[in-house]
Order: structure tokens, then sequence, then C-alpha cells
């Protein structure tokens, strides 16, 4: 077995194959009776900022092994030894003037000794000051496995446990890396900016794991989706088309079929000794300054399922393993951002040090938290900047929960003082609360909450009011894929009902929503709309970087600006089914004395006088001139 990967003639360029092979040299000496299978990570890169790197070392019997360095820019500080037999711990000190290529790791036992090439490369220009995802953006969240079907050849894999079954709800599909990357320009056209994928690492489950969030070798692309090389690729071509791809990691929990549950490498490696003990979801315990520790514990320390063991991230071997598997990724593969799964269950002090060093690396790189709660208060205190008084976590960008689900039902919703579009206006009251609200990210939609278009009852009107609002609110905007043509699924929660390939992703698909073939007279409507909306937005810097002002809504209307110093927009949405005649001399502080508004949807001229008509059930998203 390869000692760095099972793909390892893939894996790296041409130019270390034959300097690495199979990464192993026999020498003259008697052979050593350890084996050594694996290192993580299975190469490092020159020119990082940080100048040390630990490396787990794996094989039969490894630890009775000595490891021994003969290279004058490289020294091993400490080689760490646990409980297991087969696990070794070596933390290197790496050069100011270490050179691209590689080190020989010498491992002996007694007279016997094995050597190992470990291969170093050279960084990518610029790499350190790579840009990440911000208020310009859109994001598209999708789902590999329900995408696209570009290589049926991977639909089934030898050696991975389950096969492709489409007519299996919660089956895989055969979706892949290169489904997404034949429809890049699809996705540049939609008007995205960033592909947020869930999780590409494999995922050797029984069944149920086509989501990704159950990995069990966090190196490695699941062969189902493509290959390491293939997921590069991907990254690479959509860079060309304007678009980052923001990488799904999951630092929290890994799946009960990685190597580790059957292999420790630390008696307290995994939470509650390798035994299923579930988390009682207490989120708000970590905030609450009442809480009880017990509490708090079992809420970070508890698994989610059977089938996902929760990462004991104390442990300082474990932690620095993390934290270099997430800085592997993007140097790697070239990402623009991570998505970090069920943040507020990690460790808050790991979580602290994760986010430090992935930024020391990269400054200006965008990391986003998924805190599932609707109390702003719990979200804000993931964030950078935050006045949390112990280990900050220090996330750059978080998830804005609450604003999601307010959209979600306050459109549905009675109106009045209160309800309908009053709780969007009054929620925004708790934006003090975060240290940057503009870095928040607002999603109509993602892979875990049931369909927009079927939670607004099929209602167009509802829809274009939900787009116009997640284009123009002070927030970067995510939607979820199928979106744009209507996808729906049961209102209560139905994972794989929400989770339906993409119309025209595979072959024979009657619909085909890449071409619009097959698609309803309102399925492109509200293509064209989502279309329309995120270009324009592309190119608007008002809504950015402008300044927010809204109006409380008065009898089922809200009325708000987003300006610059040169452009201003107004945004009136009208929850009534009549029409109404907006009286504008109480918007006279947005309106700032424009005399005429351009509509940015049909692209219409008025006046504007002393009235304005909206739409029964309208909205309308006018540049002020």
């Amino acid at each position: 077995m390869s000692l760095v990967h099972r793909a390892t003639p893939r894996f790296f360029p041409a130019c270390l194959r034959s300097l690495a092979g199979l990464c192993l040299m026999l020498a003259a000496l008697p052979a050593l009776c350890v084996e050594v299978q694996r290192i993580e990570p299975g190469n490092w890169w020159v020119g990082m900022r940080s100048n040390t790197l630990q490396l787990m070392v794996y094989g039969d019997g490894i630890a009775r092994s000595t490891p021994r360095i003969d290279h004058p820019q490289v020294r091993i500080a400490q080689v760490t030894r646990t409980d297991s037999a087969n696990h070794l711990f070596i933390d290197l000190v790496l050069g100011p003037d270490l050179a691209p290529g590689g080190i020989n790791i010498e491992f002996r036992e007694g007279d016997a000794r094995r050597v190992v090439a470990y291969p170093l490369l050279q960084r990518e220009s610029g790499s350190a000051d790579r840009q990440g995802f911000g208020p310009a953006d859109a994001i598209l969240n999708l789902m590999p496995d329900r995408f696209a079907n570009g290589d049926p050849s991977n639909d089934s894999v030898a050696g991975m446990l389950e096969q492709a079954d489409r007519n299996a709800p919660s089956g895989r599909h055969g979706g892949d890396l290169l489904g997404i990357e034949s429809h890049l320009d699809y996705i540049a056209g939609m008007g995205y900016t960033q592909i947020w994928a869930t999780p590409v690492v494999e995922n050797n489950q029984p069944g149920g794991a086509y989501h990704g969030y159950a990995a069990t070798d966090l190196y490695r692309v699941d062969p189902r989706l493509g290959s390491n090389q293939d997921y590069r690729r991907l990254v690479a071509t959509a860079r060309s088309k304007g678009i980052g791809v923001i990488h799904d990691i999951v630092p929290n929990h890994i799946g009960s079929g990685h190597r580790w549950m059957r292999d420790r490498p630390a008696a307290d490696w995994i939470n509650h000794g390798f035994k299923f003990s579930p988390t009682n979801h207490a989120r708000n315990s970590l905030t609450d300054p009442y809480a009880a520790q017990a509490d708090r514990d079992d809420f970070v320390t508890g698994w989610f399922v059977p089938s996902m063991p929760d990462l004991n991230q104390r442990n300082p071997l474990l932690a620095t393993y993390l934290v270099q598997n997430a800085i592997w990724w993007i140097e790697y593969a070239g990402l623009s951002g991570y998505r970090v799964d069920t943040v507020g269950y990690s460790d808050t002090a790991f979580l602290a040090q994760w986010n430090r060093r992935i930024l020391q690396e990269y400054p200006k790189f965008s990391i986003v938290g998924e805190e599932w709660s609707l109390n702003p208060l719990v979200v804000a205190r993931w964030q950078q900047g935050s006045v949390w008084p112990v280990n900050a976590p220090g996330m750059p960008n978080m998830m804005d929960f609450p604003l999601s689900e307010t959209l979600r039902t306050a459109l549905v919703a009675a109106g009045g003082h209160g309800g309908g579009l009053d709780a969007m206006y009054s929620l925004l009251v708790n934006d003090p609360h975060y240290p940057d609200p503009r870095k928040l990210v607002l999603f109509e939609g993602n892979h875990d909450m049931s369909r927009l278009y079927s939670v607004l009852g099929n209602d167009m009107d509802l829809f274009r009011m939900a787009m116009v609002y997640l284009a123009t609110a002070p927030r970067i905007p995510q939607l979820y894929y199928g979106t744009e043509v209507l996808m729906e699924s049961p209102i209560e929660r139905n994972d794989a009902a929400a989770r339906r390939g993409f119309p025209g992703g595979w072959p024979g698909d009657p619909v085909n929503a890449f071409t619009g073939q097959g698609l309803s007279e309102r399925q492109r409507q509200a293509q064209a709309l989502v279309r329309t909306l995120l270009n324009w937005r592309k190119a608007t810097p008002a809504i950015h970087q402008g300044k927010m002002l809204h109006y409380a809504p008065v009898d089922g209307v809200y009325v708000y600006f987003r300006h610059d110093d040169q452009q201003r927009y107004m945004v009136v949405l009208n929850q009534n089914n009549e029409a109404v005649d907006l009286a504008l001399a109480r918007y006279a502080e947005g309106i700032a004395g424009a005399r005429t508004a351009r509509s940015v949807l049909d692209d219409t001229r008025s006046a504007v006088g002393s009235t304005l008509k909206v739409p029964a059930r309208g909205s309308l998203l006018l540049r002020l001139e």
C-alpha cells in the first residue's frame, strides 16, 4: 500500500513520482519488521508561514521504531508515542532555506531500518494572499451526488460499501465533480461567484452517507465523485470562470467506518471512549451565563448519531491533525473558503486555535460557520471580534440562521404589528450584536431544509419578494441548487425529497434546467428573475458596501434603501392582496431628492412624484436618479 495514499501515483505532480515512487525505499540493512503504510499529511509545502509540521505515521508496529532525519534544514523536535502500537507522531521544524523536493525519513528498530521519501512541494505563487468571499459574492449550495452526473463510470466503485441506485431516495444517485465542472458556464451565467458543495471527502459507509458528512478518509475525495486531481481541476476551472469554491469541512466528527474506529490512534481520540453517547443539542448552553457545566460538556462531547463518532478535539495530537488537514486542502485544491459544519459542537478552545492557524497562513481566507440557532446572540458569539471573554472562536463569517428563518416564515405569516414583514424589519435591530453583520451569509434554504417554494405555498409573488430581499439585504446571499427553477418538497423536513436531482443533470431527464427544455413558464420566470438579480447585484457596489436605511412597515408595506455616494436603490415589498398608492413624503430621507426611478427588474423608468403605485403582492427594486 502506498505510504501517502492509495492513489499516490495520481496524487502528486509527475516530477515527484520518481522522487516519491511508492514512498518506500528498503535499505540494504535487514528489513524493518514494522510497516509504514501511511503518513498524513501526505505531503507539505516549503515557504509556509508556520515552520512546524506534525506527521502522523501509521503502520503495523510503527511505534517500536525510532525516526531520524539527516537534513540541514529539517530537524525532529519531538516524537510522540501513544497507547497505539501502530501510530507514531513526529514533530518537525522546517528551516527558512528549505528547498522544494523531499526529505528522507529513516525508521530504525535495532539494526533494521526503512527509509521513506517525504515530498515537500513549492507553494503556488500568491497562495498566502488568496482572496476569500465577501459581500460582493453570491453562493450556490449544491450536493455533488444530486447535481449532475458527468461520469457514469464512477457511479459504483469496487471497494465502496454502497453502490449507486437512483431509485433509492436516500441512496447514491451518481452525481459527481465532473458533473459540476461540465455546468460551470450555467452557474456563472446565473450570476453565482462561489460554489459551496457539501463534503466531497470519502464516506465509505454502508448507506445514507451520500451527503458527505460521515468521512472515512479526511485526505481523499470520494471515488464515486472523482479523484483528488478531479477536485483540483474543478477548482481551477471554476476560478478561470470567476467562481471560487468553498469546501465543506467537518472538524467535529467522522464516520463510523473510518479506520480510526478499528485502529485507535489513542484511547481518547473519540469522545466517550469510542462508545455512542448522544449530544443533548443544548446549543444555548455555551452562551447562557447560568448553564450547568454538565449541559455544556454533553453538548460538545456528545455524538450526533451512532454513525458519526465525535472527535475529542482536546487531544493536542488530534487538534494539530485537524488544523493541518484544513491547511492542506486549501493549499492543495486552491480553495477560496470553508463552510464549517456543526461549528457550535466543536470545542471552543480548539476552534479558536483552528481559525487562528488557518488565518495565519491565509489572512484573507473566508471561513463561515454553521450554528443552527435562531437567537442572534448565540450566532454572534462565534464571529471574529466578538466580546466573548474566553477562547473566542474567531469565525470570520457565520450563517445567518435567525434572518433566514424569519424570511421563510414572515412572508407567509399574517401582517400587523410584529408579524409578516414587520418581523423581517425588527430582526435587523440585532445587527449591533454581530462584530460584522455584512459578513453573515443569508440563505433561502440549504440541504437540511424544505424547499423555499413549497414553504411559501407555491406562491410566485412571495417567491419574488424572497429573491429581491435576498439580493438586496446587507448580507452575503446563498441559494440552494434548484431554487431558481422552483424545485419542491414537503413543508416538513424530508431530506430525500429536498435533495432530488437537479433537472437535466442525468441523461434522459425529461426536464433540463441547464438548457430550459421542458421547464414550465413559471419556472422560466423564476430562473430569469434569479439570473437578473444575481448578475445585477454582482456589478452593484451600493449593495456590496453601501449603507442600509429602512422604515418600519406600515399596513403591510416594507420600504428600505441601499446606497453609497454614487448609487441609491429603493426596495418596496407589498404583502397586501391589493395594490397600494404609497405616499412618498415619509421616505424623503431615503429618496434624497431623486427625480426619476428605473426598475432593475424590467428596465422601465418613471418620475418620482408624491406617490408610488405598488402592485398587489408586489416587489419593486428601483434605482433612484
